[in-house]
């Protein structure tokens, strides 16, 4: 398997959350998750992004619930008693992010995460930092800092 030799691959492992976005599977690193909540409604803002589904409430902070499906590109998830909120800090602002379920917490090798293939042009490779084969399947390594531009975390409730 081939090393991605980038800083933010550092060390021998990464701990990451895995979760489900329709039939795919995705993960992040866990030091940029805060909390994993059950789905709870989130109050819609009028004209907010297309992938903000709305706010909630945090422990006394508004937070934007990010449609993570939308944002990839994918149809809209449809939130059930599976769903959960993924709450992560991003550009030093708290979001939450719809999935369909999360699947797992793992600490893999660094070396098990292979580049994106470069065929793959009608994918944003910007956002996927690389792709770890498992014993269930493939699973795509996102990155948020990239998904979210630090400008468009500042626009993410504006009205």
């Amino acid at each position: 398997m081939t090393t991605i030799n980038s800083p933010s691959f550092s060390g021998d492992t990464l701990e990451i959350i895995a979760f489900r976005l329709h039939d795919q599977e995705f993960c992040v690193k866990t030091t940029t998750i805060r909390e994993i909540r059950g789905w709870a409604p989130s109050t819609p803002i009028p004209h907010s992004p297309a992938d903000v589904i709305g706010v909630m409430n945090l422990r006394g902070s508004v937070i934007p619930i990010i449609d993570l499906a939308f944002k990839l590109g994918m149809k809209s998830t449809v939130a059930n008693e599976r769903s959960a909120i993924v709450v992560a800090e991003v550009h030093n602002m708290v979001i939450g992010m719809l999935v369909d379920r999360v699947s797992d917490i793992l600490t893999i090798s660094s070396s098990q995460v292979q580049p994106v293939p470069e065929v793959t042009a009608s994918f944003d490779r910007a956002f996927c930092e690389g792709i770890i084969a498992s014993e269930n399947g493939m699973i795509c390594f996102l990155n948020l800092a990239k998904m979210f531009k630090e400008n468009e975390t500042d626009d993410l409730v504006a009205a």
